[in-house]
């Protein structure tokens, strides 16, 4: 299992000065129901919706409308789950004896910056699916922790326990629109049911390595296991493009310059950014 730190109990108090507290004030808010609710018309995305996002409309009833946001306890307790994204850290760099090594949240986060920054996407592609199948498909290990091959869990019986996670963690948003839309965004990246399923497993190996390469450098290791489990598993042009060219030959030139060098060019890179940032700051 993956380190956790502790989380408060669900449906627990928050102190006033919390930040998540905001959202349980009485009157209007995020989370709470207009007094007059009212018929709405929303988007509904297929896994074939056009790039911009663009398909067709359903009308909700009103108790749709009312089930999709979710009651403000059920809103805070699903963010506080979700918490536990933030505290614990990945196992694979545990195991290699890596320092303050990232956490799940810290993984899906770069992943969607992928999906957002990533050029010439194939027609037909829906970039913010993509965005939200990464920002979703580790969601269970808020509650089953990061399980890695390492662990000796069968691929099954690691599938059931975080489908089980999943639907526990929906119910604790209080099912809805929201709640189903989760569910349907995982399940397409675990069934790899889609082209934005494809390319965001393709982010999932591609951040995996990157990672790889910062530690590396960083800590001075040999992490070869992730570059070998990943090669020759990409799907998607884009993902190839990204490790072939760039990735690898950047790992060749830090493995064939000595650690200190490497080392210093990053700080260099490091504070001539936090110059620039003053520069633009003052």
């Amino acid at each position: 299992m993956a380190v956790n730190s502790s989380t408060p109990p669900l449906h627990r108090a928050l102190p006033s000065r919390s930040p998540l507290a905001f959202f349980n004030r009485t009157g209007p808010g995020f989370f709470t129901h207009s007094p007059n609710p009212r018929l709405v018309s929303v988007r509904s995305h297929s896994q074939n919706s056009a790039p911009d996002g663009s398909g067709s409309k359903r009308s909700l009833s009103l108790e749709d409308s009312q089930t999709s946001i979710g009651s403000s306890s059920s809103a805070i307790d699903f963010l506080t789950l979700c918490h536990r994204l933030k505290t614990t850290k990945r196992k694979g760099w545990i195991n290699h004896g890596i320092k303050g090594p990232e956490s799940i949240a810290d993984h899906m986060y770069r992943m969607a910056l992928m999906a957002l920054i990533a050029a010439d996407l194939p027609s037909g592609l829906n970039r913010e699916r993509c965005i939200k199948i990464a920002i979703v498909h580790d969601i269970a290990e808020a509650i089953v922790g990061d399980i890695t091959p390492s662990d000796g869990v069968p691929k099954e019986e690691k599938s059931r326990m975080e489908q089980a996670a999943l639907s526990e963690m929906c119910k604790v948003l209080g099912g809805g629109m929201r709640a189903e839309e989760i569910e349907e965004l995982w399940q397409e990246y675990e069934n790899n049911s889609s082209l934005e399923a494809n390319l965001v497993k393709d982010f999932d190996k591609v951040e995996l390595i990157l990672q790889a390469l910062e530690y590396e450098t960083q800590h001075g290791k040999v992490l070869d296991e992730f570059f070998v489990s990943t090669a020759g598993k990409f799907q998607t042009e884009i993902g190839k493009s990204i490790i072939d060219p760039d990735l690898v030959s950047f790992r060749v030139a830090i493995r064939t310059t000595s650690y200190v060098g490497a080392t210093s060019k990053l700080q260099q890179l490091n504070q001539s950014c936090q110059s620039e940032f003053c520069i633009l700051r003052c």
